[in-house]
């Protein structure tokens, strides 16, 4: 009887591992059109059955729990000829390995013509190039751009590793270093600022149609300029990929502090909205005539109907040609965007709080229209030689109009005793209109097998005007108050200086000639073809020239005059040819403010790059050679040394040297250690050097400083790189920088609250760990839902030194230590770094998609502080501004109804968090110490609704 159990159950459980008994097809995918290199991200299925995979980096696949059969194998890929593989047996327990190979052929090529080494809006080829390349390097791309909601190149950074960005002026941060740490580029050569305070342009001026992929290199590269210290930042436009690419998408929104009953019912523009027309400003008075403008023009805000967000977008590209060897790509739009802050202001001296705008009473609106336009060409001349043409042209229209006083409780300009007295009330409208041209032609060629050649060269022409920025302000009176023709108190023009009502303008042309170019020489390939002993060559120039004017046209009352505005919203009633004529007002004009600066640079590099098995090294060398010369004419200045006023110059010479170490090794397929070091500098920018005097809507200056030197900063970054998907990614760096002679913005010293550039320290030190995830909760499958959480986290250790100033005879000339610091953290560096986002997908074939992405940076400084007294800097000094951390939240959902249509909701800022600087003080008379906030706002919920089309 046991035995025929027995035999029972080993017939059931032989019968049950034969239906259960399955096999394994797996091989290896290589790409005909790349030298038979490894074809990743291609489709693999077993056509009889619903099994399938995609190869990996290296063209690997494995497809597993096949029931045994024969089937037929078919290898799919955008561009490429489908290859199908009849007659593959799989055998229970057992791997059948098929290997294959595909390439494009002319049917193939009618419908797209791409391969996987130029598709760099994918996440997965860029992952690819991550993981391939020998420098740190980071990137996002278009599509996955789309799935985070991103409008801009601005938004794309601070999706990466590190990178944080200032809410209220736009200023990204990468490794807690600010503007003039980083550089920019577009494919690769340099793009000028559009504000004469900044570095580098803002990014926010390219939208992401415009945009293949954004990268930050966060480690030297030959390519790259030696003036960065924390990373480049790369845009590269986006191209063709496809036969047919048209489209075209709306969007309409609403800012959630506008959408306000009373905001959007008085939404105010500036006096000069009615000249943008299409979102073009049409100049009415040139900068020789703008006196006209005193009495021919209004002073008065507008008032805007239906402040609603909207934009346009469209792109008409393709592959053109019976070779099809020319792809054209044109892109263009348009975007409307309206804010409004209301918030508080505070500016203390030396522990007393001298101007004070409580929060109910700083208001300002905010106008953006952003049009730009953008046309890519690439032109195949044969297999071995490919030229690229880029223009883009951005036209910005950005106004902004900025009120505080009007519930007469504040107290700006010190010309009042008290606040019984009176109070009060500034306003100051301003239009920043900047036209940016960028035009490149890019070359490549492969001279032979082991010999190619890269050049480009690029023209850049911007303007950057504040073409009639009117500003007012009054003293509101208390006398008499409640008498009708007095109920809101009689208006007295300020009396201090001559400018207090004025129009002004400022006007900055830049022109740039850049070039660069670079000879690849292979000199060792192994059995597989790869590139084991390569060698890269060459060099790069770049001229850029600034000419800088600004002028004031004031107002005062005339001599013994008394002439009084009807009410703070008709302040130009007043204003007429009939009270100059008489006397009653009185024309200041201000002497031109100029300054004309250029930047020589040219460089050339040489390194080498050898594979030895699993390990790669790169060693390198720049010669750089740095000339910057700035002549200037401006009324705050005198030359220390001659007593004379105005004109000064500063010429800035640096000839150096720059070595760099990046080293790789490859502990597997999957997973790489990195090291790289480097020496690099950070030059001070024009407006650094030139000591022209620009004042801020709420009365804050800022002043260049001629004596200000360069940094010399010493780089060191480790990075360990995990890559457990062709799409998935586990990495930690940590990274240390020496900076030499840091810069840093700061008030200067003696009795004038005015911001400055100075060489505050010998030395400032950063160090940091950087921990990035991208992974799938929820496996992506083929037609299934899938979950996907991405994120970094950055910590950073940072301080710097204050430093004493002696003179040859050992007296102390200037100290930069206050309060009892000789040492504080580094300006705009936060200790913490998050971005996290987590992302659904149906996965069916027209799917819906979810994203919540947030993101916090910690605290960081906004300007140091300053000794007031440089016998008693303990006492008598400002301390430094902090900009407080926060956290935002944004929601992004995606639908498509079928090939041609989509539906995109976007929520930003869901959090809408107080954005806030505070300053530490000290009374000099209590000794009292505490911190203040001295500035906030809001700048609230962003909503808009898009649809899209696609041909």
């Amino acid at each position: 009887m046991i035995r025929i159990f027995t035999a029972i159950a080993l017939l059931v459980i032989g019968f049950t591992n034969a239906q259960e008994a399955t096999g394994s097809v797996a091989g290896k995918l290589l790409d005909k059109e790349n030298n038979n290199e490894p074809l990743p991200f291609a489709n693999v299925i077993v056509k009889e059955t619903s099994k399938g995979s995609s190869t990996d980096f290296d063209g690997l696949y494995e497809i597993n729990s096949v029931p045994p059969g024969t089937y037929t194998l078919e290898f799919s890929f955008t561009g490429y000829q489908t290859v199908e593989i009849p007659n593959v047996v799989v055998e229970p327990n057992k791997v059948a390995v098929v290997n294959a190979t595909m390439g494009a052929t002319a049917a193939a090529l009618e419908e797209v013509f791409i391969k996987v080494v130029t598709n760099r809006e994918r996440e997965e080829a860029l992952l690819l190039e991550q993981k391939n390349a020998v420098i740190v390097k980071e990137s996002i791309g278009a599509e996955q751009l789309q799935t985070l909601g991103v409008s801009n190149a601005s938004a794309a950074t601070t999706k990466i590793s590190g990178v944080s960005k200032t809410e209220g002026s736009g200023d990204i941060y990468v490794r807690g270093l600010g503007d003039r740490y980083l550089s920019t580029t577009l494919n690769g050569l340099p793009i000028p600022s559009d504000n004469i305070d900044k570095k580098n342009i803002n990014l926010e001026l390219f939208p992401a149609r415009f945009i293949g992929n954004v990268s930050i290199s966060k480690t030297f590269s030959p390519n790259n300029s030696a003036d960065l210290a924390s990373g480049n930042i790369d845009i590269v436009s986006k191209i063709v990929t496809k036969n047919k690419d048209i489209g075209s998408s709306v969007s309409s929104g609403i800012n959630s502090n506008v959408g306000d009953s009373e905001i959007f019912s008085n939404f105010k523009g500036t006096a000069t909205n009615n000249d943008i027309t299409l979102g073009i400003y049409n100049r009415a008075y040139q900068s020789d005539n703008l006196v006209n403008a005193l009495t021919e023009q209004s002073w008065n805000p507008t008032q805007l109907s239906s402040p609603i967000n909207y934009g346009f977008g469209f792109n008409v590209g393709g592959i053109i040609g019976e070779e099809r060897n020319w792809k054209l790509y044109f892109s263009g739009g348009q975007s409307v965007d309206h804010e409004y802050r209301e918030g508080l202001f505070r500016e203390y001296d030396q522990g007393n709080l001298r101007d004070f705008v409580p929060p109910d009473d700083l208001r300002r609106w905010l106008r953006t229209v952003n049009t730009t336009g953008m046309l890519h060409s690439q032109y195949k001349l044969n297999d071995n030689n490919n030229l690229t043409f880029n223009t883009f042209v951005i036209n910005k229209a950005f106004e902004e109009t900025l009120e505080a006083g009007r519930e007469r409780t504040t107290e700006i300009f010190e010309e009042l005793d008290n606040i019984e007295e009176g109070s009060q009330f500034i306003r100051d409208q301003n239009i920043k209109n900047t036209l940016l041209s960028v035009t490149q032609l890019i070359g490549k060629h492969d001279i032979s097998k082991n010999n190619s050649l890269d050049w480009a060269a690029g023209f850049n022409y911007l303007v950057a005007n504040e073409p009639n920025r009117i500003r007012n302000e009054v003293n509101i009176l208390n006398d008499n108050p409640n008498t009708p023709e007095n109920e809101d108190g009689i208006i007295e023009l300020g009396f201090t200086g001559g400018f207090q009502q004025r129009k002004s303008v400022q006007e900055i042309t830049d022109l740039e000639l850049n070039a660069r170019i670079s000879d690849e020489l292979v000199f060792k390939r192994d059995e597989d073809d790869n590139k084991i002993f390569v060698a890269n060559v060459g060099g790069d120039v770049r001229n850029k020239t600034r000419d800088f004017t600004s002028r004031f046209f004031g107002i005062e009352e005339g001599s013994g005059s008394d002439i009084n505005p009807p009410s703070i919203d008709d302040i130009g009633a007043i204003f007429t040819q009939e009270n100059f004529d008489n006397g009653l007002l009185q024309l200041n004009v201000q002497p031109v403010d100029t300054y004309d600066a250029t930047l020589l640079s040219y460089a050339g590099f040489a390194d080498f790059t050898g594979v030895f098995e699993q390990f790669t090294a790169q060693v390198g060398v720049r010669y750089q050679k740095d000339e910057i010369d700035v002549d200037f004419n401006v009324g705050n200045y005198v030359n220390p040394a001659t007593g004379q006023a105005r004109v000064g110059t500063s010429n800035k010479n640096y000839d150096n040297i720059y070595p760099y170490v990046n080293l790789k090794y490859e502990l597997s397929d999957k997973l790489a250690l990195r090291l790289s070091g480097s020496v690099s500098q950070t030059l001070p920018e024009f407006k650094e050097i030139a000591p022209f005097q620009y004042v801020s809507q709420v009365g804050q200056v800022f002043q260049g400083n001629p004596d200000v030197e360069r940094s010399k900063n010493f780089n060191l970054d480790f990075k360990v790189e995990f890559f457990p998907q062709n799409d998935e990614l586990l990495s930690f760096s940590a990274f240390y920088k020496r900076i030499e002679d840091p810069i840093n913005r700061g008030l200067q010293r003696g009795g004038e609250d005015i911001f400055s550039y100075f060489n505050t320290g010998d030395r400032a030190r950063i160090f940091g760990v950087e921990l990035e995830g991208r992974v799938y909760i929820i496996k992506k499958q083929e037609a299934s839902q899938s979950l996907r959480l991405s994120g970094n986290v950055s910590y950073l250790n940072h301080e710097q030194d204050l430093k004493d100033v002696f003179r040859a005879d050992g007296t102390l000339e200037q100290t930069f230590k206050y309060g009892g610091k000789s040492e504080i953290g580094v300006e705009g560096a936060s200790d913490w770094i998050t971005n996290l986002s987590l992302t659904y997908n149906s996965g069916n074939d027209t799917p819906y998609e979810f994203t919540l992405t947030g993101n916090y940076a910690s605290d960081k400084i906004f300007a140091l502080g300053a000794p007031r007294n440089q016998q008693q800097p303990d006492v008598f000094f400002n301390g430094e501004i902090i900009e407080q951390g926060f956290v935002t939240l944004d929601f992004i959902a995606n639908k498509e109804f079928n090939d041609h249509w989509s539906l995109g909701l976007t929520a930003k800022n869901l959090l809408n968090p107080t954005i806030k600087r505070r300053q530490f003080i000290q009374e000099v008379v209590s000794g009292d110490q505490f911190e203040s906030t001295i500035l906030s706002y809001s700048t609230g919920i962003e909503t808009s609704l898009s649809l899209k089309y696609t041909f």
